[in-house]
């Protein structure tokens, strides 16, 4: 059964969120940033309140990318020698039943774990999973 306290023994492996995916979250929350510090200068100088709904807009922008980033930066699967932790799910090698190509780990007795595609090298870490709980 997946239990979030179980010893599965020497870390292995760390799979964390691709870089490409982190790049792109850093970059559109430096970008709305500034947008909503320029959209409050104009609403400054101009003291019109359509430019004060605009950097609203943006800073809604940025705290939700913002939420967004920390949130995925969360999402980190851990490989051991017993088996795999994601978040506070936890599963041996022999509780694993199936992994299918969508990052989806069967669990005996469980719910699935359901991996993001985001994750760094996810095809690899899957046939690492599969190896290792001896499905072929």
């Amino acid at each position: 059964m997946a239990d979030k306290y179980k010893d599965l023994g020497k870390l292995v492996a760390v799979y964390g969120i691709a870089p490409a995916y982190l790049q792109r979250a850093v970059f559109i929350v430096i970008l709305s940033f500034v947008f909503f510090l320029a959209t409050m200068l104009v609403y400054y100088v101009r003291q019109n309140v359509l430019y004060f709904m605009l950097s609203s807009a943006f800073l809604v922008i940025y705290l939700v990318t913002l939420f967004s980033f920390v949130m995925q930066r969360r999402s980190v699967v851990q490989i051991y020698e017993g088996g795999l932790r994601f978040k506070k799910r936890s599963a041996a090698w022999d509780e694993v039943q199936s992994v299918d190509e969508g990052g989806t780990i069967n669990v005996r007795g469980a719910k699935p774990i359901l991996l993001p595609r985001t994750l760094n090298d996810i095809d690899g870490m899957l046939n690492i999973v599969r190896q290792r709980s001896g499905i072929n």
